[in-house]
């Protein structure tokens, strides 16, 4: 390294080399394109498709506003509304089963059993399948003519029946087993870090004074887990919100209107009918669906911390 002498003083300076001075750049060098990314893909397309949402586009994009109109046309469709109700049937069953599961497999894991490795394998592989993958494979085992209906008449039932997908009442169900299946393993993988992390200190303790194993988890170790259950929650709503590929996959929004969710509502509206103005409105209050689930909890993360470092 070379050094440097500074003014008159004879004071001596280090002077960085280019190793170090690269070093130095390389956190900027890497978030830079990151960061030029969420700009245009984020902050630009979500203010080019309000601005959308707010012109007279159809098949085209047009500069001709209109106003809020397309919002008011898209809150009188009938086939918007149905596509919300779904939604929050899907999201509210999807996001209890979930994380039901998940947390009693991350508890019976929990108990150091054997081959350990073997069961988070197991449990987590449905996550790696992609949910056009899960979609299609649910759809062969819910159809009448290849599934589960099938494989137990031949057995010998013959009145047997497991149709879900063919009815309008049950279709939805049958989106929601198939979400918590592919959704559980990623539960249970938080819930399981959130458990390793409590202390051993608090448990022996807790048995020092005489509760059992179902009173440790429900009054000493769950709770002390809480932010896990929040942020669980947090990532299973978004995935129900932008819920698209898994619908397609096994009932393209069938039968009827029995399980249109809002994302499968603006694919047609904007690719299929186009009406490009209410499409984009209809992404918009996905947007903003979203940002009832995000910023709140982001507000949480920031208190929360801010007590922490108080308390430290």
């Amino acid at each position: 390294m070379t050094q440097t002498i500074a003014g008159s003083g004879g004071i001596v300076v280090p002077q960085a080399s280019w190793r170090e001075k690269l070093a130095a750049a390389t956190p900027f060098i890497v978030l830079v394109p990151s960061l030029i990314a969420t700009l245009i893909y984020v902050f630009l397309f979500t203010g080019w498709t309000i601005y959308v949402s707010l012109t007279k586009s159809a098949m085209f994009p047009v500069s001709t506003l209109q106003g809020p109109k397309a919002y008011s046309d898209l809150w009188a469709n009938a086939r918007w509304n149905i596509a919300f109700h779904n939604l929050f049937i899907y999201s509210f069953f999807y996001v209890i089963g979930a994380m039901a599961i998940g947390l009693t497999l991350a508890i019976l894991i929990d108990q150091r059993v054997r081959a350990e490795s073997m069961w988070r394998t197991i449990f987590l592989y449905p996550l790696a399948v992609s949910f056009v993958v899960t979609g299609t494979v649910w759809g062969w085992l819910y159809s009448p003519d290849t599934g589960i209906q099938m494989l137990v008449r031949n057995l010998g039932w013959s009145n047997f029946s497991f149709a879900l997908t063919t009815s309008k009442d049950t279709a939805i169900y049958a989106i929601i087993i198939t979400g918590i299946w592919q959704s559980s393993g990623f539960a249970m993988a938080l819930f399981l870090a959130g458990l390793r992390a409590v202390d051993p200190d608090i448990i022996k303790a807790a048995q020092i004074d005489g509760a059992g194993p179902f009173r440790t988890y429900t009054r000493v170790i769950l709770p002390s887990i809480a932010p896990i259950f929040i942020a669980v929650m947090v990532v299973l709503l978004q995935f129900a919100i932008k819920t698209f590929d898994l619908v397609v996959a096994l009932t393209a929004g069938g039968p009827g209107l029995a399980t249109t969710f809002p994302a499968l509502y603006v694919y047609d509206m904007m690719f299929q009918r186009g009406q490009i103005a209410q499409g984009a409105a209809a992404a918009m209050m996905i947007l903003a669906a979203l940002a009832v689930v995000l910023v709140p909890y982001s507000i949480w993360l920031v208190w929360r911390r801010r007590r922490e470092s108080r308390n430290v």
